[in-house]
């Protein structure tokens, strides 16, 4: 009886956890339509989502009328991604990927920081392509983090420094293009831009951050999500890990909702250290990065599908070449 009553409390306890947790499933629909690619060398790039402590991908289905196709992982490019070519195509180059995802809220319950910064984890302090941490750049972050102590303090006056001396700019094309110096000199932009500014300063700030670059799923039970592209930070904590941050959404949220910096404070509070059920992770890749089979030329971040026909890189943007729709559907 007492084996029988342990049982029954685990499995209350499982489904209790389960209920109360915040998470969102669906299946992902991609469909890739290289237009221009018909009859000539035509090559694709497409980020892979993995599974981690806070989403699971299965399912995963990849069909289409390419001559080739594989699942590379670079280590260099810190990526995984699915590569397909068509050599001399008599149709316009197709591919369909789809798969099950399983988001749950990413939450770090208690920033604790104890210990030095891994020697894995110190690659994102320095300077890449597209991260400038000197300069001007130093110059903000020294004046942001003055009279600070610790990674966690530095990290949350960077965060706050970003919230209040950015805004979110719908003029911009897509997540924005990430080009620091472009976004603090107007100080607006999309998150790719607004992102990559924290963590720019974070890194000048000796914070370890890294942009995330992610697809949103949507919040009914289907929905058209091509254009749900998003990018967020995460920098390292030690005695926690990587921490999740979002000072683009707040600034969203402020735009959308029509709120002061007063007003935003809850969004605030809850984008440092958690980020929502309603997305999933496509890469943590880095700036100006190289893949396997190597494109013609670098690519800024890796989050859109990147393509290329005769050597020639398409527009992911330009709807005309280079087509595709991402279609979510919840279970």
């Amino acid at each position: 009886m007492r084996k029988l009553a342990i049982i029954t409390i685990l499995i209350v306890f499982f489904f209790s956890s389960v209920a109360n947790a915040k998470e969102r499933k669906g299946i992902f629909t991609m469909n890739f339509s290289i237009k221009s690619g018909k009859g000539h060398y035509t090559r694709l790039w497409i980020p892979y989502p993995m599974s981690d402590e806070f989403q699971r991908i299965s399912d995963v289905k990849i069909t289409g009328n390419y001559d080739n196709y594989a699942v590379y992982r670079s280590a260099e490019a810190n990526a995984v991604y699915i590569y397909a070519e068509w050599k001399n195509p008599s149709q316009v180059p197709t591919l369909t990927f789809q798969f099950r995802a399983e988001a749950k809220e990413r939450t770090v319950k208690e920033l604790k920081e104890e210990g030095n910064i891994p020697v894995e984890v110190r690659k994102y302090l320095m300077a890449e392509r597209f991260i400038p941490t000197d300069g001007k750049i130093k110059e903000i972050a020294d004046g942001i983090v003055k009279g600070k102590k610790g990674i966690l303090e530095k990290a949350r006056a960077v965060y706050d420094w970003v919230v209040e001396n950015t805004y979110r700019d719908p003029r911009v094309k897509g997540c924005g293009r990430g080009i620091v110096e472009e976004t603090l000199a107007k100080r607006g932009g999309k998150c790719a831009d607004i992102s990559t500014v924290f963590v720019a300063l974070a890194r000048a700030a000796g914070v370890p951050a890294r942009d995330v670059f992610g697809l949103r799923l949507a919040k009914v039970a289907e929905k058209d999500m091509t254009g749900g592209y998003h990018c967020w930070a995460e920098f390292y904590l030690p005695g926690t890990g990587w921490v999740p941050v979002d000072p683009a959404d707040v600034r969203k949220i402020m735009l959308i909702k029509k709120l002061s910096l007063e007003d935003v404070k809850p969004y605030r509070e809850y984008y440092f250290g958690k980020v929502d059920q309603y997305r999933i992770v496509l890469e943590r890749s880095g700036r100006g990065i190289v893949l396997d089979p190597p494109q013609e030329d670098s690519i800024n971040y890796f989050m859109y599908p990147y393509a290329e026909v005769d050597g020639k890189k398409l527009d992911y943007l330009d709807p005309e070449n280079f087509s595709y729709s991402i279609k979510f559907k919840a279970f």
